[in-house]
């Protein structure tokens, strides 16, 4: 993070911030903002968050948090399609997608949900955010912990954009 510009360096000061929200277990915080990342799509974010993210995460969890960004990465484009067109018949029909990682990622599961969450609200699905919401409550976990590992979802999606702009560069004005 050492590479933020100056202009965004609110995103920085959030990031810092958010990352020790009382709400969120630290495996909670890493995992999301692993996903987040991985989500972002951006290598250099991608990469040093993966790295400073090995500090603070087991092997295991980490996996489980990238995981969930590639199987999100699936289900929010489908089941965005499903939510956005007007054809009630797509609903009806079996996904035929395979999806065993939502069962078998080996963390705890309301952790997994809070990254499956995060993920789909940057990629902005609908109705996986309201899936996964409603799992979150329902395992327990409060408002105030769902929406923090949303603004760590934010800060880290806002971050990879600046990391995308510094890469593309602007050239200088002449006078």
């Amino acid at each position: 993070m050492e590479t933020v510009p100056a202009y965004a360096r609110d995103l920085k000061l959030n990031f810092s911030t958010l990352t020790q929200q009382p709400e969120l277990t630290p495996q909670q915080v890493w995992g999301t903002i692993v996903a987040s990342a991985v989500a972002s799509r951006n290598a250099e974010l991608t990469q040093a968050v993966l790295t400073q993210a090995a500090g603070h995460l087991f092997p295991q969890v980490l996996e489980a948090a990238k995981g969930a960004a590639a199987i999100m990465g699936m289900n929010n484009v489908y089941y965005r399609f499903l939510h956005l067109t007007s054809n009630p018949n797509y609903r009806n029909m079996p996904a035929r997608l395979r999806m065993n990682i939502i069962r078998s990622h080996g963390v705890d599961a309301a952790d997994f949900e809070l990254w499956c969450a995060a993920v789909s609200a940057i990629n902005g699905c609908a109705a996986c955010v309201d899936s996964h919401e409603k799992v979150l409550r329902e395992k327990g976990m409060s408002e105030e912990a769902v929406l923090a590992g949303i603004r760590l979802a934010a800060a880290v999606h806002a971050l990879a954009t600046v990391f995308d702009a510094e890469r593309v560069g602007v050239a200088p004005v002449s006078a």
